[in-house]
Order: C-alpha cells, then structure tokens, then sequence
C-alpha cells in the first residue's frame, strides 16, 4: 500500500469525504504534475503536520527535480513569515501608519525561486490560502494570472490546499482523539 493510501486509511468515518478527494492529487488537470504536486508540497509544510509532510514529499518526488522541491519548501517557509506580517498590516487597515512602513524582511527567493516565477508564486498562493492572509492571498492571484494562468489553475491549486490542509487537520484530530 503507498504511503497516500496509508494515511486514507487513518481517515474516520466521517472524513470519508476526504478520501474521496485525496484523489485530485494525482487527477490530471489545468496544472501539470510539477505544478500539483508542487502545490501538495507547499500545501502540506503550511499545513504543518508531519506525517502528511513526509507522504506529500515522498509521492511529490518523481514529480518534482530538486530545484522545484526546494522551490515549493521555500514557498511554505517564506510565506509563513509573510502571511504572518502582512495579516496584521491588513487588519490595522488602511489609515495605520504600518502601511506605509517597510516590512525589513530578507525576502530575497521570491525574486529568485530557481524555477519559473509563476510555479514559484502558485505555491506561495497556496500557503497563503491556508494561513489565511488575504492581502498575501490576493497579490500571488494576481501575479499567477498576469503570468499567464487561469482561473482553472488558481482553482485547482486552491482545492488542492483544502485538501491538504482538510487532511493535516483530521489527522491532528484523529491523534490528539487517540492519544493518551
């Protein structure tokens, strides 16, 4: 059994749902595999749980070279910090005087990700979705579509975060339920 079907089979009952959707991971679609299973990957290091990291990487690795999978890695990573910054300078809204002030935050990979800037800026998209930063969530939409993706691709990377975010949660449950 692969490691994806392992954690399936953790799932409860009442996640059976998930199962099902699970499968959009290796569903053909607008994004080709690297860009899925970039996404996944992304996905899974926002979504923080462990075990669904480890299973995302290791059905991501023939999908993705080494420069892609330390460009998802660096997606997640980068983008915990800066959903985490710019969530507040969005919720002290507009008239704070922290709109105007400079982050000061060494950002230097999104201007070179080592692979295309918009597989680099959909994975970001990704994390975003899952941390929840609707500034951050908005910017990277915009520059995936002006690169030249759709609303198709934008829609599948999304699904594909809620799946994986939806997994690493009933997952924690499952174990926090179980755990004694």
């Amino acid at each position: 059994m692969n490691p994806l079907d392992q954690l399936k089979e953790r799932l409860p009952d009442h996640a059976r749902d998930l199962r099902i959707n699970l499968g959009v991971l290796g569903a053909d679609g607008a994004l080709t595999p690297r860009q899925r299973w970039g996404t996944a990957l992304a996905s899974a290091l926002a979504a923080r749980n462990a075990d669904v990291i480890r299973v995302i990487a290791a059905a991501a690795a023939p999908h993705l070279d080494e420069p892609a999978a330390q460009a998802a890695r660096a997606a997640a990573s980068i983008m915990a910090m800066n959903n985490v910054y710019y969530r507040f300078v969005h919720f002290m809204g507009e008239a704070s005087s922290y709109q105007t002030m400079p982050a000061r935050l060494r950002m230097q990979v999104i201007g070179n990700p080592g692979v295309e800037h918009v597989d680099f800026e959909l994975w970001c998209l990704a994390a975003s979705v899952i941390t929840g930063c609707e500034s951050c969530v908005r910017s990277h939409e915009q520059v995936v579509i002006q690169n030249g993706l759709t609303a198709a691709h934008v829609h599948e990377a999304v699904r594909i975060a809620a799946i994986v975010h939806a997994l690493a949660a009933t997952l924690d449950g499952v174990d926090a339920l179980t755990a004694r």
